[in-house]
């Protein structure tokens, strides 16, 4: 069995994690010197750590009671590693991807993990120079882990639409709000996790490719939505990563209430359907805030705003209007492209960050 500590942390204890992008100071290109910036950041609380690529960090929250808490954990890593990178001629932008870098060019960091991942997955895993928000939520046991799966999946197309913040990529506009999306579904085991019904089935799934050595843990299982049973908790990866510090603590007000809700709900347990899903995530990804969506009772379509109103209601969270579902960053991101190209753009997600 994977070990697992559910109930550890707290109920909806929450966590948050934010990958943000290292610039040069002068061409707001990216700079691939994590290692310097991870190396000489010492933060008073949480973490910052390495990313596949070597021009992201992570900063991670660690388990917090309240979103309040994890915000002003991220608040003040944001400026640590800000201060560290300064002090290099780095900037720090955050968004769900670089405005004109390639991708595929960038070099890979120094880790033996991420070079065995990018020897395995080739091009795919190279590709993945893109950036998410993860938001992990504390669940009491095992069995509310795979409830709030479950229950959450049918949301997270909306969580991705208001999130969208990657419209660039390589230099120019593909025409989708979220290009990280599509780039982090090429990599196997991504979007919609298997209706496996219950958490013990997934664990003996996920026992089972360690068992057949095609992975080395659950964690190179990449869905938009995962149990986590070492932190005890589930892990939503469905979002963008915002540029907006507020946007982030919106949407880990939003997931963290949402999960409370389904794993309070007297109702039984059912399992969503994969096929909506795909058909959703893949209408998020490329509209964003103007995406049309099945409502997750799969009897009629939505536009954002009114599901976003009445996911708020369900979670008893008021961020929909800081979640702005008439325009996501990646419009903003689009206005000032149009307006004063990419370098503005780049400028702006500094700024901002």
């Amino acid at each position: 069995m994977i070990p697992a500590r559910f109930g550890e942390s707290g109920s909806l204890s929450v966590g948050v994690e934010e990958e943000l992008m290292l610039l040069d100071a002068e061409t707001l290109e990216l700079a691939d010197r994590a290692e310097e910036v991870v190396a000489r950041t010492r933060p008073a609380a949480g973490e910052v750590k390495l990313e596949l690529h070597a021009a992201v960090v992570e900063i991670t929250s660690g388990a917090c009671e309240t979103v309040e808490e994890a915000v002003e954990r991220l608040r003040a890593l944001r400026s640590e590693v800000r201060e560290t990178a300064a002090g290099l001629g780095l900037a720090v932008a955050a968004a769900g991807s670089h405005p004109t870098s390639d991708p595929e060019s960038q070099r890979i960091a120094r880790d033996r993990r991420y070079e065995e991942f990018v020897a395995w997955a080739g091009v795919s895993a190279r590709r993945q120079a893109v950036n998410g928000l993860h938001v992990h939520v504390g669940v009491p046991s095992a069995d509310a882990c795979w409830r709030a799966v479950e229950g959450l999946l049918p949301w997270l197309p909306l969580v991705l639409a208001v999130s969208a913040n990657s419209p660039y990529l390589g230099g120019r506009d593909t025409g989708l709000a979220s290009n990280r999306a599509e780039i982090l579904a090429q990599l196997p085991r991504a979007g919609a996790p298997a209706a496996f019904g219950s958490y013990a089935a997934w664990e003996a799934y996920a026992e089972r490719l360690v068992v057949l050595g095609v992975a080395d843990g659950y964690t190179r299982i990449w869905w938009d939505v995962r149990p986590h049973p070492r932190f005890g908790t589930v892990e939503v990866r469905a979002a963008d990563q915002p540029t907006s510090l507020t946007r982030t603590a919106a949407l880990a007000s939003l997931l963290r209430g949402l999960v409370g809700a389904i794993v309070d709900a007297d109702a039984e347990q059912r399992t969503s359907d994969r096929a909506l899903y795909a058909e959703n995530r893949w209408n998020a990804l490329r509209l964003g805030s103007q995406a049309r969506l099945i409502h997750p009772d799969g009897d009629r379509v939505c536009g954002v705003r009114e599901l976003l109103d009445e996911a708020c209601s369900l979670a008893g969270a008021s961020v929909a209007a800081v979640l702005a579902p008439d325009a996501c960053e990646a419009d903003r991101q689009r206005a000032i492209g149009a307006a004063r190209g990419l370098r503005a753009v780049c400028e702006d997600l500094v700024e901002r960050t």
